[in-house]
């Protein structure tokens, strides 16, 4: 064994943890639960990646949260007293201008 295998090894084993999907580690995408600019990826046009989110509870951006969970996080009502959830799809509500 060479000096050179257990680091390539480490870096494998490393990359390999990096690669594993959101779901396999029991969680999932949750839109409009996320408050702005806390969002994962996805936060609709005019926004490029993680973190922009512009709004609280933006319908087109999520978050990971655990597995099961998402349509049962309690969230304050929108301004006209309408029941806010989370979904597992995009939602077209709390959408900036």
């Amino acid at each position: 064994m060479t000096v050179r295998t257990p680091l390539a090894l480490a870096i494998a084993a490393g990359l390999a943890q990096m690669a594993l999907p959101a779901h396999a580690a029991g969680q999932e995408k949750c839109y409009g639960v996320a408050m702005a600019g806390e969002n994962g990826c996805a936060a609709g046009p005019g926004t490029t990646c993680a973190g922009t989110s512009k709004v609280d509870y933006q319908g087109n951006a999520w978050s990971l949260v655990p597995a099961g969970t998402c349509t049962e996080i309690e969230l304050p009502a929108m301004a006209d007293g309408t029941a806010r959830m989370g979904s597992l799809e995009e939602l077209d509500r709390d959408i900036p201008m």
